[in-house]
């Protein structure tokens, strides 16, 4: 939930002006950082503070040791000031230089989403390990890897059972392996759930072997998911006509019932039984995936090999 103590009004999903049950983040002006401070005192399921359009003193703020703190003002001197507190405080700070700040940059600190890369298939179609494969000059993974990072993605978490895999991947994402991957990818998503830190708001699902899904189209499904009235999860379609294809955006609200599938459908069984969980949205992208030694040979001449010297 998103509890705007304050006059703020910001279409955010989850939003709401009443005391909120469960854990929770706080969007606040300066004005009512007292009266936010006193809430943080007694709701130890309070993660995190925003602070829009700073006070001129810097309370205590003690109370933000192990929370998120955002501070925005378009004094640069007050909010390196109040920033400086946060982190003595223990606080994990961000900043923007704005008292009006954008309503995408909010969004994306009060709804954090982490990213869960499948790639622990075993490629029998192919041959070999796909996700390995080179395209424009490394694993194919490594594209998939880069739209979800920069696409808005908070962090990425990649679910393997090849070693070589997370050798390819190095230091690039954090690694989990599964090793229950030949029961199918519903194993796959949920031990990538699991790894997940508690703050995350949503995961997005995305598949190793998509290298032609963008940045665009993560960052699309982001906004898509954020704004007010999205439902819990949200898709990409290509064209008016197409059924939604992977990525897909999962709200934390339906991380158990994704717990409790099985097989290798992953969450598809649970939106075809409850079509109603679900939006999409129009890609521009491509979503092909690479099963087969003919569809790496469609997608590899896409991406241009770089330059020797």
């Amino acid at each position: 939930m998103v509890f705007l103590l304050s006059d703020l009004d910001l279409p955010l999903r989850d939003r709401t002006y009443r005391e909120p049950d469960g854990p929770h983040v706080v969007l606040v002006r300066g004005r009512d950082l007292d009266a936010a401070l006193d809430h943080l005192d007694v709701r130890p399921d309070c993660r995190a503070l925003a602070v829009v359009g700073l006070p001129r003193e810097v309370p205590d703020l003690d109370l933000m040791i192990g929370r998120r703190l955002l501070v925005c003002d378009a004094d640069r001197a007050r909010m390196r000031e109040f920033a400086e507190a946060g982190m003595a405080a223990g606080a994990d700070v961000e900043w923007l230089n704005s008292d009006a700040p954008d309503l995408n940059r909010l969004s994306t600190w009060a709804l954090p989403v982490g990213a869960v890369v499948l790639a622990a298939g075993g490629g029998s179609r192919m041959g070999s390990n796909k996700l390995l494969l080179d395209v424009g000059g490394q694993p194919l993974v490594s594209h998939v890897l880069e739209a979800a990072s920069e696409g808005g993605c908070h962090l990425v978490h990649v679910v393997y059972s090849d070693e070589a895999v997370r050798e390819a991947i190095g230091g690039a994402a954090y690694c989990v392996y599964n090793p229950d991957a030949a029961a199918g990818q519903s194993s796959s998503v949920q031990a990538g759930l699991q790894s997940l830190p508690e703050d995350m708001a949503g995961a997005l699902v995305m598949l190793g072997d998509q290298p032609l899904v963008g940045s665009r189209t993560v960052n699309l499904l982001l906004r898509a998911w954020r704004r007010e009235g999205a439902r819990p999860a949200v898709a990409a379609a290509y064209g008016e006509r197409s059924s939604w294809r992977p990525p897909v955006l999962l709200d934390r609200s339906l991380w158990s019932e994704v717990m409790a599938l099985d097989g290798d459908a992953g969450a598809r069984q649970l939106f075809d039984a409850r079509p109603e969980l679900l939006d999409t949205v129009l890609a521009a992208g491509r979503p092909d995936d690479v099963d087969t030694p003919e569809d790496y040979a469609k997608i590899v001449h896409l991406f241009p090999r770089p330059s020797q010297g």
